[in-house]
């Protein structure tokens, strides 16, 4: 694997470099202490140029057609004359390490577009590194000149909620159909949600569509809106046919220069900057345990005991975070 090098030059990063770019965020997901001290460095210098963009977080179940949505409604958005940047939050294996979405593959139209970049960002297993690196990459885009950041999750477990605290807007994506499966919607999600659309409404599906779009607007009632000056909208749209994406954007930007009137934007993200730190502060603490050899045999023993049920998990947690004193 490419080693990447512990500095970046900032100039070509904020002149919209797309290789310097790269390095940039090859650097911020480093695990290199002299690689993180760097990264430190290059993203307080480029901070500034950053908080431009408008920052878009994206759910659905696997299906529900979000890589062809975000294809086709970065397309619109980069012949508009805007720069797109897509982080996909991407759920490193368990097993393996590896990276399982092919983000590239799944978003033809937007990989070979000048004005676009994708990139994956992988959790390393931890939702920390949703809140840490993923921000990381974003705040590079936007001082890179990308004024779109849409961060699509798999939409499986917290990782929607991680997303959430990392954007202005939350679009969850959802199939046609509703009827029973609307019980087994997530409550928690329904009250994340800044819109609800309803993806794949063409051909016969369009009836069906509809009918769940009612379905959706009828749970929203019984939700009370996260801020005083938007109720959540339920919009049906077709990313395959590319129908609906224009009036779903208008609701993206009328969200949001309704938001920055009140002052609930800026607040928000200054919200998201405390959630930031103590993602930072969980991360740096687990690589302090990582990096003594010592503290790692005691945490794999600590871990054997537990698993085998000699040791609660209270106390092995107790024990672990008593390493940190020594």
């Amino acid at each position: 694997m490419t080693r990447p090098k512990t500095e970046v030059d900032l100039d070509k990063l904020l002149s919209g470099d797309r290789a310097a770019l790269a390095r940039a965020i090859t650097l911020v997901e480093s695990k290199r202490a002299d690689h993180r001290a760097a990264a430190r460095r290059l993203l307080e210098a480029a901070m500034p140029a950053a908080g431009r963009a408008v920052r878009v977080g994206i759910t659905g179940v696997p299906g529900v057609g979000k890589s062809t949505l975000i294809d086709a409604l970065g397309s619109n958005l980069t012949a508009a004359g805007r720069r797109v940047a897509v982080l996909a939050v991407d759920p490193s294996s368990t097993r393996s390490g590896g990276s399982i979405l092919g983000d590239k593959t799944r978003m033809a139209r937007l990989s070979a577009d000048p004005n676009a970049f994708i990139r994956p960002s992988p959790t390393s297993g931890t939702l920390g590194g949703v809140a840490a690196k993923t921000r990381e990459t974003m705040l590079l885009c936007e001082a890179a000149g990308f004024d779109v950041v849409l961060v699509e999750t798999v939409g499986a477990g917290q990782s929607e909620t991680a997303v959430a605290d990392l954007t202005d807007f939350f679009l969850v994506l959802m199939l046609p159909g509703a009827g029973d499966a609307l019980q087994g919607i997530k409550k928690g999600v329904l009250e994340l949600a800044d819109m609800i659309a309803v993806n794949k409404a063409d051909g016969d599906n369009a009836p069906r569509a509809l009918a769940a779009a009612a379905e959706y607007r009828a749970a929203l009632q019984i939700l009370t809106p996260a801020s005083p000056t938007w109720s959540p909208p339920v919009v049906t749209v077709s990313g395959l046919l590319n129908e609906g994406l224009d009036a779903l954007w208008g609701k993206v930007l009328d969200h949001r220069a309704r938001l920055t009137a009140t002052g609930e934007i800026e607040r928000k993200r200054r919200d998201q900057d405390g959630k930031w730190m103590w993602a930072l502060v969980d991360e740096r603490l687990r690589a302090r345990l990582a990096g003594e050899p010592a503290h790692r045999e005691r945490m794999r023993r600590i871990e054997q005991a537990v698993a085998k049920g000699a040791m609660s998990p209270a106390a092995g947690a107790d024990e672990i975070a008593a390493l940190l004193a020594l």
